[in-house]
């Protein structure tokens, strides 16, 4: 974290700028044996609203600087405070919204029996450029192959990934399309 504290003060105070004072996206996710933290990550998109009050659609609310933390996935840095406090790995299933839990079959649960992580196979795989039922497969296939092996290669290919930008954005939509069950 030391190492990357002028990063992370950079991206700060870029995004304080950019979303009126607010640099930061907090949200509830389920971690291991589904229990719910709070993740932090840096706020890449602002609160516009249309006419009626909702949220403009992703693609209309990702500022430029947001833009740009996303595709080199400093977005993600904020997360190492999860890691610290116990409630994420650094490799794991990424974790997802909680509204999702009631809509997995039993096989896809078991993404559950590990702690989520910044990165996983699944990311180095596609990202969010696969398919819900492909993210699933890899997901539960870390779960049965976690080794210290296969983390880092993880951690390799992750790295891989941030340079060559490979798989940020699933087709027509600026983060990945709901998960709207099987």
């Amino acid at each position: 974290m030391i190492l990357l504290s002028p990063v992370f003060l950079f991206v700060l105070i870029g995004l304080f700028i950019a979303n009126n004072g607010k640099p930061f996206f907090f949200q509830r996710r389920p971690g291991k044996d589904e229990r719910i933290f709070s993740i932090i990550k840096f706020k890449t998109m602002n609160d516009k609203k249309d006419v009626n009050g909702i949220l403009l659609p992703d693609s209309e609310r990702l500022t430029p600087i947001g833009a740009f933390v996303r595709k080199t996935s400093l977005d993600e840095l904020p997360q190492l405070i999860n890691v610290l406090k116990g409630d994420m790995s650094i490799i794991g299933p990424r974790p997802l919204l909680p509204e999702y839990l009631e809509l997995y079959n039993e096989n896809q649960k078991r993404r559950h029996e590990v702690r989520p992580g910044i990165t996983g196979w699944a990311q180095v795989n596609g990202r969010n450029a696969i398919s819900w039922s492909k993210k699933f497969e890899l997901d539960v296939w870390y779960v049965d192959n976690a080794s210290f092996v296969v983390d880092l290669r993880i951690i390799f290919l992750t790295v891989k990934k941030v340079f060559l930008k490979e798989g940020i954005y699933a087709d027509g939509h600026a983060t990945t399309e709901p998960f709207k069950g099987n």
